[in-house]
């Protein structure tokens, strides 16, 4: 009696292959509750990292809540929770870029209309607050659409539309107008302030010429003076004088002489302490 070899070899393998095949699937149905359960963990921490956030929030701790949210974020990317949470910790905080990225990122992974609605609404807020009015306008249009029904959102959809109308009119924006006023206003100034000081410098050189007019005739009339003496003298007090030996003065010319230099050093010094109270110029801003 023969017995079929190859029949009992296909035998052998197709068994060997089946013990393979299960095998296989004894490992991956393993590796498979292994990841689910480092899943769930990650899920279970996620969501206790999202609590620790809250609780810091309430209790002002800004820097222990953003790290809070961040380690959840980490724990759960494809949630948009933590996301959306940060977001709004950042804009809150008037930290408005970091917010926008936050919130772009919550409406990439927002998986509800609830979610993306709150999402693409709160990234429409910071694009209005950068005045980027057309990325307002669609970001207040992708809110609409999951939830049309919302007022705020259309009241602020309708908001930006019009801000976005008027800045194509003006031809780039408020921040071009008003770079434009403040430009025009310190040009402004600028030439006030020349003129005030080419002014100020003409009323000094007047002043100038006017104390250097004043001193030339006040020197001459001194000069006159000396020259000509009192015109009142007595008599005696011209014999007098006419009877010193020649080269010399007499008593009374010393006196008068030197009364002559007092007199003009007097008036001098006056007329030096008037031009300082003059020339003193006087602020016409505030120092800040």
């Amino acid at each position: 009696m023969k017995i079929n070899n190859r029949i009992f070899k296909n035998r052998v393998l197709l068994k060997n292959i089946s013990c393979v095949i299960l095998l296989l699937v004894t490992i991956f149905s393993i590796e498979a509750q292994e990841a689910s359960k480092e899943k769930q963990k990650a899920l279970k921490e996620s969501k206790v990292s999202l609590s620790d956030a809250s609780y810091e929030l309430e209790n002002d701790n800004f820097i222990f809540a953003e790290a809070a949210y961040r380690e959840a974020i980490a724990l759960n990317p494809k949630e948009a929770t933590g996301k959306y949470n940060l977001g709004n910790a950042y804009y809150n905080k008037e930290l408005n870029d970091v917010a926008m990225s936050r919130f772009k990122q919550a409406a990439a992974v927002a998986e509800t209309k609830p979610d993306k609605h709150s999402a693409f609404h709160n990234l429409g807020n910071t694009y209005m607050n950068e005045k980027k009015y057309q990325e307002a306008v669609e970001s207040y249009k992708n809110a609409l659409r999951n939830n049309s029904k919302d007022e705020e959102t259309r009241y602020n959809y309708a908001l930006a539309k019009e801000l976005l109308e008027d800045q194509e009119k003006n031809g780039g924006g408020d921040d071009d107008k008003e770079n434009e006023e403040e430009n025009n206003k310190e040009d402004k100034e600028e030439n006030q302030d020349n003129e005030n000081n080419k002014k100020d410098g003409e009323d000094g050189d007047q002043k100038d010429e006017n104390d250097k007019g004043d001193e030339e005739q006040d020197k001459k009339e001194g000069d006159d003076k000396k020259d000509k003496g009192k015109p009142d003298e007595p008599k005696e007090e011209q014999q007098e004088q006419q009877k010193t030996e020649p080269g010399k003065l007499s008593p009374q010319q010393v006196k008068n002489l030197l009364e002559a230099m007092n007199n003009e050093e007097k008036k001098v010094q006056d007329k030096i302490n008037a031009k300082k109270q003059k020339g003193k110029k006087v602020k016409s801003q505030k120092d800040w």
